[in-house]
């Protein structure tokens, strides 16, 4: 058995692309657009995979924008994403600058949680050891629900 790709139903491709690729650093693998069927399919990849990604096509996240307007909920029944990543603190701060709001702050220097626009929870972990506690994530209170 082998994991493939996860796939996640966004409400406005542009948006989401600007998450997941230009905050959190995930790259385009490819695309397909489905005329009769109106909808886009994004692949996702992490940079580190993204040469396991262009071999076999996992692992991946897809990004599944359908053309025609729908209201999605139950974001958080679906559990979360989880992302390795260099320096947790640094990406956590980029994520606030943008406007992100950090929903479990890295208090541990281990590990955080934020949302996508759709409300898919991404769980952010910190490659190695955690990082030294440090302000402000530490006296940080947690937002909404993770």
């Amino acid at each position: 058995m082998q994991f493939l790709h996860t796939m996640v139903r966004v409400s406005d491709l542009d948006v989401s692309l600007n998450f997941y690729c230009d905050l959190l650093g995930l790259k385009e693998v490819r695309r397909k657009e489905n005329e009769k069927g109106r909808f886009t399919l994004v692949f996702l990849a992490a940079p580190e995979d993204e040469a396991r990604s262009e071999r076999l096509t996992a692992p991946e996240l897809e990004l599944t924008y359908n053309w025609d307007p729908e209201e999605y909920s139950g974001g958080r029944n679906f559990g979360h994403l989880a992302y390795r990543v260099d320096d947790l603190y640094a990406l956590c701060k980029k994520l606030q600058d943008n406007g992100v709001t950090i929903n479990r702050p890295p208090r541990d220097g281990h590990m955080a949680f934020v949302r996508s626009p759709d409300g898919i929870s991404v769980e952010l972990l910190q490659k190695g050891d955690a990082l030294p506690p440090q302000e402000p994530w530490v006296t940080m209170e947690n937002s909404g629900s993770w």
